[in-house]
């Protein structure tokens, strides 16, 4: 089962700390404008930095329970803290391939390869936190997997 690349869990982090001050930032406006009475000033501090602990942690674990593989025939995706969830994306069901590199993504050197495949309304899956080149060679293996799988599927 080939693991992503740790550097994705600065991301998750970065989103966790972001999630964090936009909570604490409102809770802060809240106790300063409204000035509850039962509210101690330091609560909306106390919540972001608990926000960020619990965020920063599901960012470790959702990294050691992703995994991915790409077998004789499929794609094959374990994912998920809470609810674990394999996906299995047959080749013959791709119908493309994309590398995308979002901000944060080109700032630690990674990328994420999607799949999108036929059949039901928004199917497709992300392979998150690729090195740059490693997301390049999955999108091209998995491109002449699918074609080869293609041939082999014709009626």
């Amino acid at each position: 089962m080939n693991r992503l690349d740790p550097r994705v869990q600065l991301i998750w982090v970065g989103s966790a700390a972001v999630s964090a001050l936009v909570v604490g930032g409102i809770l802060f406006a809240v106790v300063r404008v409204f000035s509850p009475p039962f509210v101690p000033a330091w609560t909306p501090y106390a919540v972001a930095g608990g926000l960020f602990v619990l965020g920063a942690l599901l960012a470790v674990a959702r990294y050691r329970a992703w995994g991915y593989e790409v077998r004789d025939d499929s794609l094959y995706l374990e994912r998920g803290v809470f609810t674990q969830v394999r996906t299995v994306v047959p080749f013959v069901r791709i119908q493309h391939v994309d590398s995308s590199r979002g901000p944060l993504e080109r700032v630690v050197g990674l990328a994420s390869t999607v799949v999108y495949t036929a059949g039901s309304r928004g199917a497709d899956v992300a392979v998150p936190g690729l090195a740059g080149d490693g997301a390049d060679e999955l999108r091209e293996r998995l491109k002449r997997l699918a074609i080869r799988s293609e041939g082999d599927d014709a009626v």
